[in-house]
């Protein structure tokens, strides 16, 4: 049966309401639109922002929707417009875009698109404002673009980036989000370098694939930050050589760490969202070079706080959003270090700088 034109009845997991379980149903998936792809989602993953949003605690709700952001497909057909895709390809969808054409995405520099960065609050396509997704003539939202928990999607073409069709889609998809969060932070962002010490605040997925790229980079030390010690073990897997619990210390974590490393670290990636992690990250770095990246989102009414002398004593405060990484420009290039386990290539857009093996994927341990 052919399909490209036509509307597709598929079955796809819907939030009727916040905080509600999400019911299987016959959903209708409309055909692409300009600049627009209809993808069929082979895997999906569940990122915490999925529960988050689905929860909407502190956030505006938005339902009928249906969620998922970190998947791996293949394109059904495609919208006017779209010449850099084509039916068949194997693709990620990414919650965030590439359009190619604004001054960020431009620029060696951002990955900020301006036409297509995540935009939490919009359930409709950027075209007409309207959903390709439907029940009974009455439309569902989209979540950030993507929505990968139906059968079919559809996305902006910007936000679809083509991969090696041999990649294992149920591996690689994690790439979509968390790992390339993760990997390119450290990498891309805080560019630790060899010897150097670098404290990773949250052991989960994102924080895993930080300990992995501190490990590419050549740390000496790598210090996981949790406050469950049951995660040590397998965080050894990925590099991490030393763990501290907050709760097992009665001063700050912070200074914890400072009498570790004799003042403080060269690099810290905070993989949590909690602000309080934010800030013993920024101020657990060593002064006169220390750099500290911040990845987690905080909760809407959050505010750091710090005392302005440790910025003026040179330290680095920075975020970064998806690692730094541009959708269509580098995750094609991630999946093939992956997949040929040759040399990880930092900085795809700064040069070439070689890095010993990553095993990020090992048998996906951890994540």
């Amino acid at each position: 049966m052919s399909t490209p034109g036509q509307v597709i009845r598929c079955k796809a997991a819907v939030a009727w309401e916040a905080g509600k379980p999400l019911v299987i149903e016959e959903v209708d998936v409309a055909p692409p639109q300009k600049d627009e792809v209809r993808l069929k989602i082979l895997y999906t993953s569940l990122c915490h922002t999925d529960l988050y949003f689905w929860e909407a605690k502190g956030q505006t709700p938005l339902f009928p929707r249906i969620f998922g952001h970190e998947a791996g497909g293949i394109v059904e057909s495609v919208g006017e417009g779209v010449t850099d895709l084509q039916p068949g390809d194997h693709v990620l969808p990414v919650f965030t875009g590439e359009c190619q054409q604004c001054r960020h995405c431009k620029s060696p520099e951002s990955n900020m698109c301006d036409l297509l960065r995540i935009n939490t609050d919009r359930g409709v396509m950027i075209s007409d404002g309207q959903s390709r997704f439907s029940k009974d003539g009455k439309p569902i939202y989209h979540f950030v673009g993507t929505s990968t928990f139906s059968e079919f999607t559809v996305c902006h073409s910007g936000c679809v980036s083509k991969i090696d069709p041999q990649a294992p889609l149920d591996k690689v998809c994690v790439l979509s989000c968390g790992i390339s969060t993760g990997l390119g932070a450290t990498l891309n962002v805080a560019k630790p370098t060899k010897g150097s010490t670098v404290a990773i605040f949250g052991l989960g997925a994102v924080g895993l694939a930080a300990a992995e790229g501190a490990r590419i980079a050549g740390a000496s030390r790598i210090i996981g930050i949790d406050l469950n010690a049951a995660r040590f073990d397998n965080a050894k897997k990925f590099g991490v050589t030393e763990f501290v619990n907050p709760k097992d210390h009665d001063k700050p974590v912070h200074e914890v760490i400072a009498a570790m490393t004799d003042g403080g670290v060269d690099r810290s990636v905070e993989c949590t969202g909690n602000v309080n992690a934010m800030i013993s990250a920024f101020e657990c770095v060593h002064d006169g070079w220390g750099v500290a990246v911040l990845v987690g989102v905080p909760n809407k009414d959050d505010t750091f706080k710090t005392h302005p002398m440790n910025l003026l004593n040179e330290r680095t405060l920075k975020g970064t959003f998806f690692g730094n990484y541009k959708p269509k420009s580098d995750l094609p290039s991630v999946v093939a270090k992956y997949m040929n386990k040759l040399e990880y290539f930092a900085g795809t857009r700064a040069g070439e700088v070689h890095y010993p093996p990553s095993s990020i994927f090992r048998d996906q341990q951890g994540i």
